[in-house]
Order: structure tokens, then sequence, then C-alpha cells
């Protein structure tokens, strides 16, 4: 009896010490605020455990104690609030880097204030030396100048401040840029007949002229590339300043994971080459730019490439299909309101949208489209159904998106969600455009088919939101607020444009997070604090979730946990 005793002593000892010997103990302890998980099992939770990189428990304060230890890091929220790590769904990383490098005009409000800052920027450059920017939108400005050709300014007044250094400041939308005197010298212009530079106006782009068939400085979508070609390359040494600031710049708004609209190989290997130097402190989800055609199909011979580390992940076709609104580029079935017989442009062939979208299923490649006009969206939408009527078996989990489907007919929305394809939108657009869009699209085609986000979402399909950076600010608080309000960032109108498409905040925090993980095929891994997933998070200085939507738009990230670390800290005032 004694030896059966001692058995059984033994035996509980082996087990409480296998027991002790197991338990996971935390690395980071966060609580003290309302911590949405964006996990429908349990929405809300007092606190988070993580070990390392990854959480290992979300729940009660009380239960999370059990995996502090005293190498803990306590993280006590003090009444802020804090949700998944933000993921931008649609931007241009290097661009948002190489904006702070170059002139920033996306808070401009006038030609007047172009013209200050490029004559700013004269002082201190070298002679001959090109001044690059970006973020200009005519359809903002609060004066319009005296001078205008279909809706753009000229470059006479450009060409005056900066009569000796070349000029070129891309459009808001990427989709058109304004050149100076200089610059289009540079370019070969200046001594081309009208019929000479008619010769580059197609579908897919179109040199503006005044009356007398001088260019005015404007070059639309493709014509673009008249100008590019002569601007100096980049060197290795811009790009590695203009990765570090967009870093700095994600992880100051709260962005842990960022959707990469569009990289050529160049890119792909500079990424690459930080991300060995330990300096990715973003995740990275690359679309392939579908420019090149070459790039294309080495990837497809080479196959997607999934990172284990998380940090970069390269799985989809990025392809530019028409033009933005702004710049009158978006390829509409009916023509513009404000510019009679003009229909935008189809900036890329569908014949090479369908041979992409085959080679993606054949390849296991995601395809990404923009499209922003009813007419391109349709278009897009028909292609994709060939490819996948024409290959079921692939077409299982396919994930194919269409980057902005900003305006669209109604017979086109239902097709989202029967074909499977993901709309990835920008909700700030619609603050920043819908005052004046309905100039270019009419009240009705306004109402029927503009920014249809609660269409979109009762059809069953997720909306992956974002900015567009450098097309808008990166500040996921603005696209947030718009998205809950459809207002303006102003506050306007009262009841906001179109309200019933409205997003609920329960709508709008989740395409900023799992819905955007999904259109990446990474809810697996991030999107929802969840145990198992990665120990990304955003916290704020209020409850975005709960304050008055006129407060909204005071939120400010004050911390980004990134990957089990703390990377940024708002310093108090």
């Amino acid at each position: 009896m004694q030896s059966f005793k001692l058995i059984i002593v033994i035996t509980l000892i082996s087990i409480i010490s296998c027991t002790s010997s197991k338990k996971e103990f935390a690395t980071m302890l966060i609580h003290g605020g309302p911590i949405y998980t964006v996990d429908s099992i349990q929405p809300i939770v007092e606190a988070v455990a993580i070990k390392n990189n990854t959480i290992i428990f979300a729940g009660n304060f009380k239960e999370a104690e059990a995996f502090k230890n005293d190498q803990t890091q306590l993280i006590d929220l003090k009444g802020k609030t804090m949700t998944p790590g933000l993921i931008e769904g649609h931007g241009h990383f290097m661009s948002l880097g190489y904006n702070e490098l170059n002139l920033d005009l996306i808070n401009t409000t006038s030609y007047q204030d172009i013209i200050d800052a490029v004559a700013e920027r004269v002082k201190t450059a070298k002679p001959g030396e090109w001044i690059i920017g970006r973020g200009w939108h005519q359809s903002k400005w609060d004066s319009m100048p005296k001078t205008m050709v279909k809706g753009f300014q000229t470059h006479n007044r450009l060409s005056e401040v900066s009569p000796n250094n070349p000029v070129y400041l891309k459009h808001a939308s990427g989709h058109a840029g304004f050149a100076n005197e200089k610059a289009m010298e540079i370019a070969g212009l200046h001594i081309l007949a009208k019929e000479g530079i008619k010769r580059f106006d197609s579908k897919e782009g179109e040199v503006i002229l005044d009356e007398f068939g001088r260019p005015t400085g404007i070059f639309n979508e493709r014509a673009q590339s008249l100008i590019h070609r002569h601007i100096p390359e980049k060197t290795p040494e811009t790009d590695i300043q203009a990765f570090e600031l967009a870093v700095k710049a994600c992880l100051r708004n709260g962005i842990t994971s960022f959707h990469d609209a569009g990289i050529p190989r160049e890119t792909i290997a500079l990424y690459e080459n930080m991300k060995q130097e330990g300096k990715l402190k973003t995740r990275i989800y690359a679309m392939l730019t579908g420019w090149d055609k070459e790039l294309l199909n080495e990837w497809f011979d080479k196959g997607i490439m999934i990172d284990t580390a998380n940090l970069l992940t390269i799985r989809s076709v990025k392809l530019n299909c028409d033009g933005a609104l702004g710049s009158r580029g978006a390829w509409l079935l009916e023509p513009y309101s404000d510019r009679p017989g003009h229909f935008g442009h189809e900036t890329l062939p569908m014949e090479f949208v369908e041979e992409t979208a085959l080679s993606g299923l054949k390849y296991g490649f995601q395809v990404c489209a923009h499209a922003i006009g009813d007419r391109a969206n349709r278009e897009i939408l028909d292609r994709y159904e060939y490819a996948l009527k024409k290959m079921p078996e692939s077409a299982l989990n396919h994930r194919f998106r269409i980057e902005h489907a900003q305006h669209l007919h109604p017979d086109d929305i239902p097709r989202f969600a029967e074909l499977q394809v993901i709309p990835a939108m920008q909700a700030v657009h619609m603050s920043s455009d819908r005052p004046w869009a309905i100039d270019r699209l009419g009240k009705k085609r306004i109402k029927e088919g503009a920014y249809m986000w609660q269409d979109l979402l009762q059809t069953g399909v997720p909306i992956v939101n974002g900015t567009d950076v450098p097309v808008e600010p990166i500040n996921p608080i603005a696209s947030f607020y718009a998205s809950v309000s459809r207002k303006t960032l102003k506050g306007t109108p009262e009841n906001g444009y179109e309200p019933e498409q409205k997003m609920t905040r329960e709508q709008a925090l989740k395409s900023y997070t799992l819905d955007a993980a999904y259109g990446a095929f990474e809810e697996h891994i991030k999107g929802s604090i969840s145990e198992g997933k990665l120990a990304d998070f955003t916290v704020y200085n209020q409850d975005l979730m709960t304050v008055k939507e006129n407060n909204i738009l005071n939120t400010e990230v004050v911390m980004t946990i990134f990957d089990g670390e703390i990377v940024y800290q708002k310093k108090s005032k």
C-alpha cells in the first residue's frame, strides 16, 4: 500500500513537471484598453499574449496573466484602442518614398501653388537639373487659371518660373503629367509639326494641344513616355533612400502590410536586398508589373514565391487597363458628360488581359487589373469569365481582383460575386473625387454605379481597402472615415454622398484587415487577432469604433507593433 502511494506521488510530480516544462510564456502581453480582434468568435478582448512574433492568446486579462513571467514585456494601453495591423490594400511603395524625396504636390489647391513650389525648388536646383513632382489635381483646385484647354492648365506660367530647369509633374492619379517648355524641348517636341505630335494620340494616350496645334504641356496616359524617357534614371542610392522613407511612412500610419500594385524587376531585387539586410519592416505583397511581358514569362516559368518569413510574397500580376477619372482617361461605356464624344482610354489591349488571365490560372498567379471606368470593368470581367470557364479546374481559388472598380454599370455589380472576383477599392477616392466626379459622369451614372461599396458587400464579396498612395496620402484614418461617412474630409455633405452605400465601422475595419489579408491569400496568418497569427498590431489614441463620426479624423496612430516588436511610438507632445 505504501509503495502504491509512492508511485502515485511520483506520477503526479512527473505530470506536473512535464506540464510546467511545456507551459508557454509570453514575450509580450498587451492589455488595458479595447482590443478589436476582427475575429467573429470574440470580436473584443481584454488582453493579447504573444511569443516572439506569434499570438498565443487573446481573451480576458485574468487568463492572459497565466502567460506572464519575469521576462514578459508588459504593454499597458492605458485606455487606448488596438486593432490588427492595418493592411494597405493597393498602393505604390517606392512612389510613396520618392514622393517624400521629390516635390509633393498633394496639398496644392491652385495652379499658383504649383508655380510657387517649383519656383522655390529652382532656387536650390543645379543648372539643367530635372525638377520632378507629383500630386496636383486640377479638379480639386479652389480657383482655375484663365487659360484652360480640355479642362487642363497650360505650361506658360510654369515655363516662366523655370526656364532653364526641365520640370515634369505627375497628376495625383499618375495617369497624366505636366511638363514645362524646357522638358518638352529636351524631348524634341518643339520641332514636331502638329501631325507629328498627333501620331502619339490614340486610344492609349493623348498629347493635349492648344488651338494652334502646340503642346500645352499635358501628357495623358501612355503619351507620358515622350517625357519619361528623357528623365534621368533613379540611382541605387536614391532607391534606398526612398525605400527607407516609405517604411517609416507606413509604420507611423499603422501599416504593417502593403499590397504593392505593380513593380519591375529592379524593385524586386531591391526588396530582396532590403530583406537580407533586415530593413524590410513592412510585409510586402508584390504584384508584378504587367508592362513587362518578359518579366511575367520568367515568373510564370519559375512559379509563385511565398516567403516563409512572411515578409515578401510574389504571386500576382498587375495590369493597367484604363486611365483615371480626373484626367478623363477612365474607359467609359458612354461619353464623358463634360467632354462629349470622349470615352477615355483602353491602355492595355484586352487580348493581353485574356492571355494573362489564362496564364495566371495555369501557373497559379492571381491577376489584379486596374479598372476605373464602367467599360474597363466590364471588359475585364468578360475576360476573367472567359478564362475561368475555359480552365474550371484551376479556377477554384483564383481570387482575381479588379483594382479600384470605381465606376460600374449596374448589370456588372453582381458579376463580382458570381465570378468570385475581389474589388480592391480605395474609399478615400470617393471623398476626394465625388464632388467633381458628377461633372464627368452625371447624376444617373454616379447614383447607379459609382463607389458601390454596400451593394458589392451585400452580394457576398469582400472589399480590399486602401489609399492608392501616392495618389492619396497613406493615412488610413482618412480612408476609414470616408468608408463610414461618404463625406469629404471637410465633412460635407451633411449626410454623405449616396449614404446608402456607406460601410459600417465593422465592415470598414475588416476591409483594412481580414478582407485585405484574404485579397492576398494571407487570411490564415494575418488580418485578425487570433491564436497562431502574426503579432502585427496598430494602436490608436481613441476608440475609432465608437467615437462620434465627426471626431474620427482626430484619431491618431500612437504605436505600431510589427513582428512582435514596437517599431513606432508617437512622441508625447
